[in-house]
């Protein structure tokens, strides 16, 4: 298979496959989950990203959306309530005031 014949996923896969660590990697890999409604995939990959990557910010609020999708309002309250956190001592302000209203719909 040719490089123009591999999907956006499989791509990724490999990428983070060859480097676990990348962030950015993983995240897109996580976004291309959802967007093929591999759902649970997906939340495994933002859970991945979170634990080596507690700081990045971006992935408790599109995992925070993903769980509330899914119902599961609880989890989804919890990540959105963590991400806003992090936001706070990052001074990710804006990401932070994201949350914070994803979180207040959840309510």
């Amino acid at each position: 298979m040719t490089q123009a014949q591999k999907s956006r996923r499989e791509m990724l896969e490999e990428f983070v496959a060859a480097k676990p660590a990348d962030a950015f990697a993983r995240y897109g890999l996580a976004l291309e989950c959802v967007k093929m409604g591999d759902d649970q995939t997906a939340i495994g990959h933002f859970q991945k990203l979170l634990e080596t990557h507690p700081e990045y910010v971006a992935g408790y609020f599109q995992c925070g959306q993903l769980l509330g999708r899914l119902g599961r309002l609880e989890d989804a309250r919890k990540m959105l309530s963590d991400g806003i956190v992090i936001a706070q001592k990052t001074s990710d302000i804006h990401a932070r005031d994201e949350m914070q209203a994803a979180l207040t719909l959840l309510q």
